[in-house]
């Protein structure tokens, strides 16, 4: 219901609303309006991205190096939400976090409710939507490591766990970092798993819903600024990423 806080979102009002400062989105010129969207996005994108980042790359890495049976497989499944339509993901995470069963039994043991209508069901939605980009572009980028360095660190007597850091992750830290943005990125602008799993609930509104809210109840000036402001945000990721490919090796 409008103007509730339904779940746990409640906690997260004063953290998302602060991620940004009010100051810096003056002088950008983006209205008053559009902060809380705005600023729930970001804040349920960088949680999403930090987890995805530390278990996309460490995935990344045991199926670029390990030698064991079912790598394929293991890949085809934590990539599935890239070929699946969002919606359907959504589906899944509802049904499974919201109906009932052990992993909703477990939510509400460990936070007290349910997560889904709340902004930790974002956080999730946007975890599994986002995922598959980091475990790609890092599985990639390990692979593609030249092994004559690591094979270097290790006749010095180097263990595994150093060369793993001190070797191959930073040849490799441009794809790393790519698949990380590119998460991020899709973690941002990801609807259809969000809207199903969290609905529209004021307090974990994200910018793609505030467009669909803004186009179905006809204010299309205020879903041009929406439209907008993702744009500016798209073009800044894309830039980014393309910077990577230009700058001096460490």
């Amino acid at each position: 219901m409008p103007g509730t806080c339904v779940g746990g979102t409640g906690e997260h009002r004063t953290s998302v609303n602060g991620l940004v400062p009010h100051s810096w989105l003056n002088a950008l010129g983006i209205p008053p309006w559009v902060w809380g969207p705005l600023s729930v996005s970001l804040h349920a994108a960088l949680e999403a991205t930090l987890v995805v980042a530390v278990v996309g790359c460490a995935l990344g890495f045991l199926l670029a190096k390990g030698c064991f049976p079912g790598r394929g497989a293991i890949e085809t499944v934590f990539s599935l939400p890239m070929a699946l339509p969002p919606t359907v993901v959504g589906w899944y995470l509802l049904t499974q976090l919201g109906g009932p069963g052990p992993i909703r039994s477990a939510e509400v043991r460990l936070f007290g409710h349910p997560l889904t209508f709340t902004f930790t069901g974002i956080v999730v939605a946007q975890i599994v939507e986002s995922f598959p980009y980091c475990l790609r572009f890092s599985r990639a980028a390990i692979s593609g490591v030249d092994p004559r360095f690591e094979q270097a660190a290790r006749a010095m007597g180097l263990p595994q766990w150093r060369i793993a850091l001190l070797v191959t992750l930073p040849l490799a830290r441009r794809g790393v970092v790519a698949g990380v943005v590119m998460a991020f990125g899709r973690a941002l602008g990801d609807f259809g798993a969000t809207m199903i799993v969290a609905g529209s609930v004021p307090i974990a509104t994200t910018m793609p819903i505030a467009l669909y809210n803004a186009v179905f109840f006809g204010s299309h000036e205020q879903a041009m600024v929406l439209a907008l402001v993702q744009l500016a945000v798209a073009f800044g990721i894309l830039f980014g990423v393309s910077r990577l490919g230009k700058v001096k090796p460490w």
